[in-house]
């Protein structure tokens, strides 16, 4: 009686001892629940934003084909595939490991103790059957199943399976978030370009009118109507542009390069049509409002799984501290000569085990993984307010670009025409011989260089565009 008391007392101070664990530290209010309810600047605060897939919203057959290359080929994303596939097979491991363990096996043994011993010297006085002696050596053939369970009292695998469905659900807002940038890369590297052939248009526009004005500007120094001064001028203008093409070339190849590396391919031309560049209409974006980034914004989802995934850390860390309760069983046939494994119920063995273990003493590495899994909650709230805030100031910062764009480029567009409409005037003014005909050349270069204003600020506006459309979610649809 007093032996089952003190068991008792011995097992009820390991669950007691063990049932005192720390506590994850309580977390503060997330940016999440002072979120604005509109957008900085936002006049129109409108209900749905503009997230339309993908194909809908890039309209240029050649960017919808580069794209959908990129999509099929692109390294980080077949990186992020993979790690989709392996945060998928932690569950299944995870899910595994709530079950009982069974386990089949046969073997095969040979035991020779010594005559001197207990157990020979007892095998030795001993007949397996009256009048024949145990044999010597003794053989042992088994065959049978054995099974183990943690039988899981504080769910602690269930709290790891939910870590690990939390973390494979922010993998796969991981790849959603890739396949965003990606697009808004494919498509921002394809305005460039278009950017960059207009570009080199106008550079071989002004390199032919640079050398139209070396040839004038000689004429005139022969006709003593102008200097040599003038000459070398209009030829170091004209050394000044030839340059400037092939720093554009470079600069298309580079861009071409880029491309490809997206796209998952080795170097090669780009397809692509540079004639609607300035003349195409740009998408209207409607922005809806902030609390929506938390249903579109992959980058926001995948960090708000990742927060959920370290919570369910956490209580796992913790229930490391309470005992674990493993159950064992095995049955099976045993025999020294395999003739006699058939012989029921002889040769019949069975055994079934219960353990109940806890830490009770040297707790320092349970204490310190908790520790951990406790600070890794925090660093993944913090991250989260963080992803939250830049997503939200993004926005903003957009939005407040593509209006000032927009503004600048009607003014850019209103200068070219107008130096346009100079250049006619100086033309007639030449013809009138009102003019000097190197005034209608400068007059000229001076409205090249407004087409090259806005031609960058047009390539702004397209980027511009691309960025919002990620920003408020859209691209991995």
């Amino acid at each position: 009686m007093k032996n089952k008391v003190l068991y008792i007392l011995i097992v009820g101070g390991i669950v007691l001892h063990s049932c005192k664990t720390p506590q994850a530290t309580v977390q503060g209010d997330s940016v999440k629940s002072a979120l604005p309810i509109h957008y900085q600047g936002d006049s129109a605060q409108s209900s749905k934003p503009s997230i339309v897939p993908w194909k809908q919203f890039f309209t240029d057959p050649h960017l919808v084909t580069l794209i959908d290359t990129a999509l099929a080929n692109n390294q980080d994303l077949r990186i992020t595939l993979q790690q989709i596939a392996m945060a998928q097979s932690d569950v299944l491991y995870r899910s595994g490991r709530l079950l009982p363990t069974v386990i089949a096996g046969a073997g095969l043994g040979v035991n020779k103790p010594g005559r001197y011993t207990s157990e020979g010297a007892g095998n030795a006085t001993t007949d397996i059957k009256p009048g024949k002696a145990m044999p010597d050596p003794l053989m042992d053939y088994n065959l049978g199943v054995q099974a183990s369970w943690d039988a899981n009292l504080w769910n602690k695998l269930g709290a790891e399976k939910r870590a690990a469905v939390e973390h494979y659900l922010a993998t796969v807002e991981g790849r959603n978030d890739v396949l965003s940038s990606l697009i808004s890369m494919v498509a921002g590297d394809y305005y460039q370009l278009l950017a960059l052939d207009n570009k080199l248009d106008i550079v071989h526009t002004y390199i032919e009118l640079q050398r139209r004005a070396v040839e004038i500007a000689k004429i005139q120094k022969i006709a003593d109507a102008d200097t040599e001064l003038a000459v070398q001028k209009f030829e170091a203008e004209l050394a000044k542009a030839s340059s400037d093409e092939y720093t554009v070339k470079q600069e298309i190849i580079e861009t071409e390069n880029a491309l490809n590396l997206l796209l998952g391919r080795y170097p090669e031309s780009i397809t692509r049509d540079k004639t609607m560049f300035l003349t195409s209409d740009l998408q209207r974006l409607s922005l809806g409002v902030p609390a929506q980034l938390l249903e579109n914004r992959p980058d926001i989802r995948q960090a708000e799984h990742e927060l959920a995934a370290t919570k369910w850390n956490v209580e796992a860390a913790r229930k490391e501290f309470f005992p674990s309760l493993n159950i064992s069983a095995a049955i099976g046939l045993d025999a020294f000569n395999p003739t006699y494994l058939t012989k029921l119920p002889q040769s019949l063995a069975f055994s079934v085990v219960g353990g109940l273990t806890a830490p009770l003493i040297n707790r320092t590495a349970i204490q310190a993984n908790f520790k951990s899994a406790d600070a890794q909650q925090i660093e993944a709230l913090y991250q989260y307010d963080k992803t939250l805030l830049t997503a939200y100031a993004e926005v903003c910062n957009l939005m407040s670009k593509i209006d000032n764009l927009g503004k600048y480029f009607d003014l850019k567009k209103k200068e070219s025409q107008t130096l346009d409409k100079s250049v006619e005037v100086a033309r007639e003014l030449y013809l009138n011989g009102r003019a000097n005909y190197l005034d209608v050349l400068l007059d000229q270069r001076d409205a090249l260089d407004a087409r090259l204003e806005l031609l960058e600020a047009r390539q702004q506006q397209l980027s511009t565009m691309v960025e919002i459309y990620r920003s408020l979610g859209g691209g991995w649809q």
